[in-house]
């Protein structure tokens, strides 16, 4: 509540008021909003009115649709090249020319061809639109850059890593040998191997020992039977040989 203070007209400082009004010792009155009830929360979110959303008028966005680029007569008849070359070859090896001359590249592939191994050139772009639509399609991440293809119908991994040894402009990115994919690391690897004839001579040379050995169990028994036989007929025989000389003598 408001106090009334009176105040005496002074002559000295003019004229004042009779009486003045001061507030003091009350506080502003301010009003808080009470917290809704959870019930009407809920209420409230989902009766909320979501407006739907603009819809654009026709040809104000380009067509989402894309444009396949037909391939040329040139790209079919190198995608067919790549296809007999898969079906031919069992080893397709993937090399990056580091900015090799012509002289280097010929003096290469005279080298890789006394091993059988042929040199061919495919753009990437027709390379990874070929493996993009075959059984090969892990390959394309190997074709960045200016990149040769190595090629042979029999796995020669040893000698074309003996002939890349020669060539520091070539880097071996991979290959696929036999239907398989493998790095660098892995062709290496493969190059260790043991060829197939030589596999195939000590599956012979196994089989056959295996066979004899067989062969001399089966006939060890009889042969040891028929020794034993033969033993016992030759003691049974000097044996009769003994005890029929006394009776001879004590007959005669």
């Amino acid at each position: 509540m408001a106090a009334t203070l009176c105040v005496k007209l002074l002559p000295k400082q003019g004229w004042l008021p009779l009486t003045q009004s001061v507030r003091h010792g009350s506080k502003a009155v301010t009003r808080h909003r009470r917290p809704m009830h959870i019930l009407k929360q809920k209420l409230m979110a989902v009766t909320q009115y979501i407006p739907p959303a603009r819809v654009a008028p026709p040809g104000a966005y380009p067509p989402q649709t894309k444009k396949v680029q037909e391939d040329n007569a040139l790209t079919l008849i190198m995608k067919r090249d790549l296809k007999n070359m898969f079906q031919d070859c069992k080893m397709v090896a993937v090399v990056q020319d580091n900015a090799s001359n012509a002289e280097d590249m010929m003096v290469l592939k005279h080298r890789l061809h006394k091993h059988g191994i042929t040199v061919k050139f495919f753009p990437n772009q027709v390379m990874r639109s070929f493996l993009n639509d075959s059984v090969y399609c892990n390959m394309a991440p190997l074709f960045i850059g200016p990149t040769v293809l190595f090629v042979s119908k029999e796995p020669k991994a040893k000698e074309l890593l003996t002939t890349l040894k020669a060539s520091s402009q070539m880097t071996l990115m991979g290959a696929c040998i036999d239907n398989t994919l493998l790095s660098a690391q892995g062709v290496l690897s493969y190059s260790k191997l043991p060829s197939v004839t030589v596999v195939q001579g000590e599956l012979v040379s196994g089989l056959r020992m295996l066979t004899s050995c067989t062969a001399s169990m089966l006939q060890r028994h009889p042969a040891h039977l028929s020794a034993l036989l033969q033993q016992y007929v030759k003691q049974q025989s000097s044996a009769d040989s003994t005890e029929g000389a006394p009776k001879a003598e004590e007959a005669t």
